[in-house]
């Protein structure tokens, strides 16, 4: 038996004891110990559940955008717990994209955002865009400004660049349907919260809403 497949359990030993503790630098300290980040991306895809859960969590807390597809695919497991893991890392994946002054930039933009401060963040936006055009995080983030300023079908068009860039950016597709409903499309709107859902299936608000606008348009 190989070293890699002895130290799996150990592995879930650090999970369960981060389930009792909520210790996530203890946890992320343990993991990095024992673990390389190539071995926790095969162990979130190939595990048993219980290994999925714990390489999900971790790819969540110590992987970059590079683990983006692997937590992606961890959108659609099986096991509901590596779902909702996945869910919750994968955002933060997309805030770890670029150089540091980049990741920098990105986490200002959110918070500028977050107060409504969207000329500022069209501003920084821009200039992130222009510096390294391939951050999906930053189209979407841009896109979340222009829909604050009700520039929509600008909106939508950054919210693509975002899919286009990052195929698993479901938050990019719902950006794009709510673009939709503001402009009266119940149609294209039903079918980019269909895509958001296909993405993320525990979409459960989205799942109501797709349920609504289907009634409505049968209607």
């Amino acid at each position: 038996m190989s070293d890699e497949t002895t130290r799996f359990p150990l592995l879930e030993r650090y999970y369960q004891q981060f389930l009792n503790e909520e210790d996530s630098a203890s946890y992320i300290q343990s993991v990095a110990s024992s673990y390389g980040l190539g071995t926790l991306e095969r162990l979130a895809r190939y595990g048993g559940r219980t290994s999925r859960r714990a390489a999900t969590l971790a790819l969540g807390f110590m992987g970059d955008a590079r683990f983006n597809d692997t937590l992606g695919c961890a959108l659609q497991d099986s096991d509901r717990a590596v779902r909702l893991l996945a869910d919750h890392g994968i955002r933060e994946l997309w805030m770890r994209d670029g150089t540091g002054q980049q990741q920098t930039m990105l986490r200002k933009l959110v918070r500028l955002n977050a107060r409504h401060r969207f000329g500022d963040a069209l501003e920084l936006a821009d200039e992130l865009i222009a510096l390294n055009p391939e951050i999906s995080e930053a189209f979407n983030q841009r896109a979340i400004t222009k829909y604050g300023l009700e520039q929509y079908s600008e909106a939508i068009e950054d919210c693509r660049e975002a899919l286009y860039l990052n195929r698993f950016h479901f938050t990019a597709a719902l950006g794009i349907a709510n673009c939709y409903l503001q402009m009266d499309d119940a149609f294209i709107a039903l079918e980019f919260f269909r895509t958001a859902l296909s993405i993320n299936p525990d979409l459960e608000s989205v799942r109501g809403q797709i349920s609504h606008l289907e009634r409505s348009l049968e209607g």
